[in-house]
């Protein structure tokens, strides 16, 4: 059942983080619904514009709707990621997609404001729900590159300003989390003071971190010993996650940690299989391996085994 992000939100608000995780080809979609029917938990498909590139928007459509018929149980948001605002239209007038998130951070304050308004009128028409952002994650992923110097935490006084004038349904705050596998150095972590702030300004409103991936350290040594050449890769303490629930994050982005599910398991099969050549063998080894990551994640948003409540509730 798919259904938007503002319906889940509203149920998740305090209780939960409903999960996020970006896919890119059948693979993907089949561990990302096994694993969350596994732990029984609601979460949201992501899409984003390199994802649209590289598997074609309709190609992506197919899957997800086949998997919708695998997994009837499953009740899921579809979610363009960091959209800009052509993508964005693209996304509302396909009539697919129930929540797209225009991504202004990059502009100033006000234009920021004033494409995302122009998003939302639009989005609202249609009964979609828009995400924003306001303030800048360091790190890259995909097409969004911000040097550490150029981030900057979210300014709690312009979140309210920036919800109040854009009338977004929820909103990405930059709260010490960066994209990429690349986070943090050292003991560096999540700013909750800063979290409590927007929190005091923005009661009962759906906050998102975005760069949320924990990079596990077994799956960086396994890619090393594999052959790959990941250098001081560190995420975020996923233990962090319930941290934040209580202070308003009600949607946690994953992305890198399933990649380098898939990176791990295609190295050693390869590695251990050097004859090998085809690529069915190694997918059907990361299916179920990814789908346990996804339930282990959804143990650490706290949304594991809340999925029959929530289908009663949007019943």
């Amino acid at each position: 059942m798919i259904v938007t992000t503002d319906q889940l939100f509203k149920l998740a608000y305090g209780k939960f983080a409903v999960g996020a995780y970006n896919i890119n080809n059948m693979e993907q979609t089949l561990g990302l619904f096994e694993g969350n029917i596994k732990s029984q938990a609601p979460f949201i498909v992501q899409i984003s514009k390199g994802a649209r590139n590289y598997a074609n928007p309709k190609m992506l459509e197919a899957i997800i709707r086949a998997a919708e018929e695998l997994y009837p149980e499953a009740v899921f948001a579809v979610h363009l990621d960091h959209g800009d605002e052509q993508t964005c239209y693209d996304c509302i007038d396909s009539g697919f997609y129930s929540s797209v998130m225009i991504d202004a951070s990059h502009e100033p304050f006000e234009e920021n404001i004033a494409i995302t308004r122009r998003v939302v009128e639009r989005a609202h028409a249609a009964g979609i729900s828009v995400e924003a952002e306001l303030g800048m994650l360091g790190g890259v992923e995909e097409d969004i590159a911000v040097d550490e110097k150029n981030a900057m935490l979210t300014d709690p006084d312009e979140a309210k300003e920036f919800v109040e004038r854009s009338g977004c349904d929820s909103l990405a705050v930059a709260i010490g989390t960066s994209h990429g596998a690349y986070k943090f150095a050292g003991s560096q972590g999540l700013h909750f003071k800063r979290m409590a702030e927007i929190q005091k300004n923005l009661p009962g409103f759906p906050l998102v971190m975005h760069g949320s991936s924990s990079v596990p350290q077994e799956e960086v040594a396994r890619i090393n010993a594999a052959g790959g050449a990941l250098k001081g890769a560190k995420g975020v303490d996923a233990d962090q996650f319930a941290k934040a629930v209580p202070l308003g994050v009600t949607k946690v982005n994953i992305d890198t940690d399933g990649r380098l599910v898939w990176t791990r398991v295609h190295r050693e099969y390869f590695r251990d299989h050097p004859e090998g050549f085809d690529f069915r063998k190694p997918g059907k080894i990361f299916v179920p391996a990814y789908a346990d990551f996804i339930a282990h994640k959804n143990e650490k948003l706290l949304s594991a085994g809340t999925l029959a409540s929530v289908r009663e509730a949007l019943s």
